[in-house]
């Protein structure tokens, strides 16, 4: 799953990346496919349009630099949104508080040993 988004976004990013500038229209369709593409990887789809909005939001608004291509500086726009929307990286482990209930997120591709961290996670916490 992660793989076709990958080409999907990759896909769109060349599209742009034969563009000679970014304009409102070549973000607003680009945005278009990468909302696609999030909803066909199971994103919900409140997340992928709030996601989409903001970067088209930062990307209109930005002056192409020149040592960049315009595809290249939506890229840039939509790895920094992508690392905002996961959060802020938080290293400690802190268990629940009293009674409390704490949730963690355990994201991986098929096989890459998620169940077995989280079980070790549990015993650990």
């Amino acid at each position: 799953m992660l793989e076709q988004l990958s080409e999907r976004l990759q896909g769109i990013f060349r599209a742009l990346g034969k563009r000679g500038a970014l304009t409102e229209t070549n973000i607003a369709e680009a945005m278009r496919e990468v909302r696609r593409a999030l909803l066909a990887a199971d994103v919900h789809v409140k997340v992928a349009r709030e996601f989409t909005e903001r970067v088209r939001a930062r990307a209109v608004g930005q002056e192409v630099l020149q040592s960049v291509t315009p595809a290249q500086q939506v890229v840039k726009v939509v790895y920094d949104e992508l690392v905002a929307l996961m959060g802020p990286a938080d290293a400690s482990l802190a268990p629940p508080p009293e009674g409390g209930v704490a949730v963690y997120l355990v994201a991986g591709l098929q096989g890459s040993g998620k169940t077995t961290t989280a079980a070790k996670l549990a015993r650990h916490l």
